[in-house]
């Protein structure tokens, strides 16, 4: 079978899985009270939702995996179906009781431990006593910064499928058979999930969704290698495929600290949240946010295909834009909004 065509049946699985299972979801999560109440100090939609999603989509991503996955790579695939899991849950406690910031935090640096057991880790010093730690600060960051950019309808589950398209894509072209069949569940499940999730969405993927998909985004990135360019290039390219949500945690907890307030009290003040105070509507703001994903994606599978020297000037060139994005952010937090509310996100 043509290497490309053969992740198809995989993102058809996770795809019927999620789209079939989302409408499930939103019932047993009515039933179950697992909804997300509108605050104005950090929402933007107005009526209650039912927020158990995510239930649909890791059913999806696993049930696509385990029917098509290759014997050699069961050990990771259930070391990275477990997290996902272990968070799945956690995700669904918190949904429903608010659990504190240090359960949750405690979660996440399990689910990356168990990565790290199964032998999946990054290897950019080749040195464990720095890789591991490294290994760990990534999962829990992506974990949470995936997390952090579920505010509005179609986001994360839109910027995820995006994302996981251009990991598929770099996959393939690197020869990289775990990595495509990762990349592959995870654009299937989440836009079976974004058919009921898009803008004017009917149910949210709450964080039971949106840690398993930050935790899966993580593990692409630390999986994908590169034989033809340096370390010094490798590591830009999994940061520009994931520049949003990379982008939007550090605006963030950087907006916080610098306003005084701590890094997990909550506000309207995402990426997200900055654009609409010019005047776009979600739509807009929605399809806005998914070009900047495709650009620096784009941007990172350039990187990954083109000769050293030239990876090297695209890849800082992307990092600048990263940058000069990042100072127009605060600029517009500073101009056109007067206040951050509180909250939790």
């Amino acid at each position: 079978m043509d290497t490309t065509l053969q992740y198809i049946p995989i993102m058809i699985v996770g795809f019927a899985t999620a789209l079939g299972l989302t409408p499930v979801s939103r019932q047993i999560a009515m039933r179950l009270g697992v909804v997300d109440k509108p605050t104005l100090a950090r929402k933007i939609h107005t009526d209650h939702k039912p927020m158990m999603g995510g239930l649909a989509i890791y059913v999806g991503f696993t049930l696509s995996l385990l029917l098509f996955s290759p014997p050699r790579h069961i050990i990771e695939l259930l070391a990275i179906i477990a997290g996902a899991g272990v968070l799945s849950l956690v995700g669904l406690l918190d949904d429903r009781f608010n659990l504190s910031w240090r359960v949750r935090l405690l979660t996440f640096f399990s689910a990356a431990a168990i990565l790290i057991l199964a032998g999946i880790r990054i290897r950019l010093f080749d040195v464990p006593l720095l890789d591991i730690p490294l290994t760990l600060i990534w999962v829990v960051a992506l974990t949470n910064a995936t997390n952090f950019l579920d505010n509005m309808d179609g986001l994360t589950a839109g910027l995820s499928a995006i994302a996981s398209g251009f990991f598929l894509l770099i996959a393939i072209t690197q020869g990289q058979v775990l990595v495509s069949m990762l990349a592959a569940a995870v654009f299937g499940s989440a836009v079976g999930f974004l058919t009921y999730n898009f803008n004017p969405a009917s149910t949210f993927m709450g964080d039971m969704g949106a840690l398993v998909l930050g935790f899966v985004l993580a593990t692409l990135a630390i999986k994908l290698h590169f034989a033809a360019q340096p370390p010094g290039v490798t590591w830009m390219i999994p940061v520009l495929v994931l520049a949003l949500p990379v982008f939007d945690i550090n605006l963030v907890v950087w907006t916080r600290l610098a306003e005084g307030r701590s890094p997990v009290e909550g506000g309207k003040d995402h990426t997200s949240h900055r654009i609409m105070s010019l005047g776009f509507n979600q739509r807009q703001t929605l399809f806005l946010l998914y070009g900047l994903c495709g650009l620096f994606g784009s941007i990172g599978f350039i990187v990954s295909a083109a000769p050293p020297d030239i990876a090297l000037r695209v890849g800082l060139f992307g990092l600048a834009l990263l940058l000069a994005l990042f100072l127009l952010m605060i600029w517009i937090r500073q101009t056109y909004q007067k206040s951050a509310a509180g909250g939790r996100r």
